[in-house]
């Protein structure tokens, strides 16, 4: 089920509240500006204040929550993990993204894109998966790959799937 954020005011600024941690940086991590750069552009002006975890791991990290939460036995780009949403505060608690710094640098070279343009993608579809957004049946794929192609667009990305 889709969880987007209420709309308050049409071109109210997103507040994003990141919580942000590195356990791994290597080869390459994005900064903290750059984070908020693209979940403010996944969140479009919803009017909210939106609260984000973003933790980047190392392989074995990334392959330890892999198994917890879905069973698979390998490290992947990015994981999602719902929030509670509105709090008492009034802020909307998103969810967190544990991204793997190896496993999206290494998609990178392998898809032949700029490390910078890959890392944007995972943290979008991240967040769009906190929205509700999924790629399991053909349809919803086509929906949330839309909605990517559009946001990284506007970031001044190339579509990602092209």
């Amino acid at each position: 089920m889709r969880r987007e954020l209420p709309k308050t005011a049409p071109d109210a600024p997103t507040r994003v509240q990141l919580e942000l941690s590195y356990a791994a940086r290597a080869p390459w991590a994005p900064s903290r500006r750059q984070f908020l750069r693209w979940v403010d552009a996944a969140l479009r002006r919803c009017g909210e204040t939106a609260v984000i975890s973003i933790r980047v791991v190392g392989r074995a990290r990334s392959r330890s929550l892999n198994l917890r939460y879905r069973r698979k036995q390998r490290a992947t780009n990015v994981l999602s993990f719902a929030g509670a949403g509105r709090l008492p505060d009034g802020k909307w608690l998103l969810g967190e993204l544990v991204i793997c710094a190896p496993v999206v640098a290494a998609e990178a070279r392998r898809q032949r894109k700029a490390i910078d343009a890959h890392w944007a993608h995972m943290t979008v579809h991240g967040v769009l998966h906190l929205l509700g957004f999924d790629h399991e049946a053909a349809a919803e794929a086509a929906k949330m790959e839309s909605k990517e192609v559009q946001i990284l667009d506007r970031l001044g990305f190339s579509d990602p799937y092209a």
